[in-house]
């Protein structure tokens, strides 16, 4: 027998707003946040050694890391302070210092008062570190180089850590022994899927991507992946080899989004690994200014935090050298079928917003994972809002049309 509502019952959900082409073009920066990183306040005078190189240029934000429910997110920054920040209020919470270890790829735990992440300081140690109350919680130690790939399961207590040590170690965050771990012969990269069942390392030099069984992460990967672009030879030959910085799959599993430092990032079938589409339009983060020029070898550069999907992967998104913001729509991708020819050239897509951003590099670039909003950071901090007021153009039109109808 169905009973009548009452007041105690649940009021209706809130209705979704779909992300479409008009409303990712019309992103604004609702807040600005000059002081996220604390900048020198006066160049170092002449014979004493300054900590930076002279064409360094300002502090950046290195990394951005929003909660599972997107109430929160937190930055690292190359002055080695994390900030909270409230995506609701948009206000800065607090500001936590770590001087000593330093800080980079920060990373929320399913807990919102809990982070773990590398440090750039004193050894390679990956922490984690408590919000509510400044304390570390645990060390997790054993990379012998520099932590530049960092990522929590989306289903359990575990992470990867990839570093230049040519190693992934995989870790619980309930005990701080390594609880598995895998040499590869260059620097890696990891991703989990959104199963969390399955994880994708990028291996650089050899352009090889990798996916393992994370429950037999100890035998051969079931799946290797050749990234080679063909369109590369046409800029130059021999091709500028690609130096992958970032790694991502698509919500649904079926995709893997690959970051670039170069000019071009890409997008791989994740089941059979199939090259479907080159992503172009921004300047790669290869460089810190675009004043300097290319080296011969690619480098990582100040590359690896500025490219996401959207939640409902309809999208991506990503920063650039010449500090804008660039949105491609990848709804209706490619669908590529039998056996794999790496000359077959991919799909070149451009972008379909180019949006102003930062006044330097734009380096970290991030969708709120439950709510309409995207959070860009360089030497600043910047939360973007859809504009819902309507176009100049339409509002003429409708204006119009209701004083025709009038008379």
């Amino acid at each position: 027998m169905s009973t009548a509502p009452d007041a105690t019952t649940a009021p209706p959900p809130a209705a979704l707003l779909v992300l479409t082409p008009q409303l990712m073009t019309r992103l604004k920066p609702a807040k600005i946040f000059k002081a996220a990183v604390e900048q020198p306040q006066a160049p170092p005078s002449p014979g004493t050694s300054a900590s930076r190189s002279p064409n360094a240029g300002p502090k950046h934000i290195t990394g951005v890391s929003f909660d599972d429910r997107g109430d929160q997110v937190v930055t690292a920054a190359e002055d080695e302070t994390f900030r909270l920040y409230s995506c609701k209020s948009g206000k800065h919470l607090k500001t936590l210092y770590s001087k000593k270890y330093g800080v980079d790829l920060p990373r929320f735990t399913h807990k919102n008062t809990a982070i773990v992440h590398a440090s750039t300081k004193e050894d390679d140690t990956v922490r984690y570190h408590s919000l509510h109350d400044n304390k570390y919680l645990q060390y997790f130690k054993g990379h012998k180089g520099k932590v530049v790939s960092l990522e929590v399961s989306p289903i359990d207590d575990g992470f990867m850590s990839g570093s230049m040590d040519r190693t992934v170690r995989l870790w619980d965050l309930r005990t701080p022994t390594c609880r598995g771990l895998l040499n590869l012969p260059a620097c890696p990269i990891v991703a989990y899927d959104a199963s969390g069942l399955v994880f994708a390392v990028a291996v650089n030099v050899y352009s090889r991507i990798l996916l393992y069984d994370q429950a037999n992460f100890d035998k051969a990967p079931f799946l290797v992946v050749t990234l080679e672009d063909p369109t590369l030879a046409l800029i130059s030959f021999p091709p500028r080899a690609i130096y992958m910085t970032s790694l991502s799959f698509s919500t649904n599993g079926k995709y893997l989004l690959v970051g670039c430092s170069g000019d071009a990032h890409y997008i791989l079938d994740a089941f059979e690994g199939h090259l479907l589409v080159k992503l172009e339009g921004h300047v790669g983060l290869e460089r810190r200014k675009l004043s300097t020029p290319l080296k011969i070898e690619p480098e990582r550069g100040c590359s690896g935090e500025e490219i996401s999907w959207t939640p409902d992967s309809r999208f991506v998104i990503s920063g650039s050298a010449d500090g804008k913001v660039v949105v491609w729509d990848v709804q209706h991708l490619p669908v590529k079928e039998g056996p794999i020819n790496l000359k077959d050239v991919p799909t070149r897509l451009k972008p379909v917003a180019v949006l102003d951003g930062h006044p330097g590099p734009s380096r970290c670039v991030r969708f709120n994972p439950r709510f309409a909003m995207m959070c860009t950071a360089g030497a600043e901090l910047a939360f973007w809002l859809p504009d819902h007021s309507g176009d100049p153009d339409e509002f003429a039109k409708e204006f119009l049309q209701k004083k025709m109808g009038a008379s």
